[in-house]
């Protein structure tokens, strides 16, 4: 048996929609299971100097999570893994890894549970479920938990809506998510709440329409943002450049430290004023030109 399988890239929150709207891109994780005598990992690409090769790489981690969930012993195998996302980036690293190991796991023990049992898993291991939903579903999903379990809706953009394009700036700066947790506010005010509640819903409007002036205007945050760019050196500045450049709307990707910035054209001038902007405050900074995947997770099994 061989398990091939591909996880899309994600971008989370997207300004005001905090731990509810995921976003998946076209960039992509791919790896390839095989039977073997004991549980090994190979990575090429993203995080190969960085990621284990055994037992503890979160790829086999997932698998026996879900085996135990079942009830069941998980046979070992060789991953082979050529990642493209990058780790720790805000661009759904860990989400990728959960979700192959989770459909791996599935597929060697014949398929015991349907997808939304694997988002649930997927959910307790990473914690929320807005890039894992994403992720699985493809395009734009917003998502809650509710009575214990994930709920997730897919928001179809028509065909005739105008392309969406993504710019992605990644800086050089370690940010990890429990100091990005750890920044935010224990209380928010009813006006934030309702700020954020309110632009959460145009945001949808305006991925679904493709109104890229409304979701300028919407894509704005008072519950993590401001305290999280503070942890990321010219992070602000950067912001602004992007918009100053043409882009339509800009926001951390996830938690950073990424930003996403979105326009109706590829424009160059973007990833380069905002690279200029991280340069500027003591950041080497990488550029992804990317576009919305309205595929989620693909696996095949030979």
């Amino acid at each position: 048996m061989k398990i091939n399988i591909r996880i899309p890239a994600t971008s989370a929150n997207l300004g005001p929609g905090f731990d509810a709207l995921g976003l998946a891109l076209d960039l992509w994780n791919e790896t390839t299971i095989t039977p073997a005598k004991e549980f090994s990992v190979q990575v090429t690409g993203e995080g190969a100097d960085k990621l284990a090769s055994g037992k503890s790489n979160l790829v086999v981690r997932a698998a026996q999570r879900l085996a135990e969930r079942a009830g069941k012993s998980l046979p070992p195998f060789h991953a082979e893994c050529v990642n493209a996302i990058p780790l720790s980036s805000g661009m759904g690293s860990s989400s990728a890894a959960i979700l192959t190991g989770l459909l791996a796991g599935n597929a060697l023990l014949e398929k015991r549970f349907a997808m939304e049992e694997i988002l649930n898993l997927a959910c307790e291991m990473e914690g929320h479920p807005d890039n894992v939903a994403a992720a699985l579903m493809g395009g734009l999903v917003v998502s809650t938990v509710h009575e214990g379990k994930v709920l997730a809706h897919k928001i179809v953009r028509a065909d005739r809506d105008p392309p969406l394009h993504i710019t992605i700036v990644l800086p050089d700066f370690y940010l990890s998510t429990k100091q990005a947790r750890a920044a935010l506010p224990k209380k928010i005010s009813m006006k934030n709440a309702v700020h954020n509640i309110s632009r959460t819903a145009l945001v949808v409007e305006a991925f679904r329409t493709g109104d890229l002036d409304l979701l300028g205007k919407a894509m704005t945050d008072k519950l993590h943002q401001p305290y999280r760019l503070k942890l990321i050196p010219g992070a602000g500045q950067a912001m602004r450049a992007a918009k100053e450049a043409g882009a339509s709307a800009v926001a951390l990707s996830g938690a950073g430290p990424s930003l996403i910035a979105f326009s109706s054209k590829a424009e160059a001038g973007i990833g380069e004023s905002v690279r200029r902007a991280f340069e500027a405050a003591g950041l080497e900074a990488r550029i992804f030109h990317l576009e919305v995947s309205s595929r989620g997770a693909e696996i095949q099994i030979r």
